[in-house]
């Protein structure tokens, strides 16, 4: 299994409102993926971050996650935000 767990990063409102305008269709879309065991984006207590929770099945099935993520609307929207993510690798 892949986890990746961190945290977005906003600086400054109009990145903030990116997140949250394109933010239901990417998890909506992300949890539909084939491999995809949960994924979450949520609010913190501060209004520019965002914690970021996911997990695949495989490396594969995380690595297409990936190349979709980067051909979507939301890549588009958020690519210059900050991401400071954590990638692990869980046997069984």
């Amino acid at each position: 299994m892949i986890r990746l767990r961190g945290h977005l990063i906003c600086q400054s409102l109009e990145e903030a409102a990116a997140v949250r305008w394109h933010l239901a269709d990417h998890i909506a879309l992300s949890r539909a993926e084939p491999g995809c065991l949960s994924f979450d984006v949520t609010p913190t207590d501060d209004p520019m971050s965002f914690e970021v929770m996911e997990s695949f099945r495989t490396r594969e099935d995380f690595d297409a996650h990936q190349a979709r993520t980067r051909a979507s609307p939301w890549f588009e929207a958020t690519r210059h935000i900050l991401r400071d993510f954590r990638v692990e690798e869980l046997r069984d």
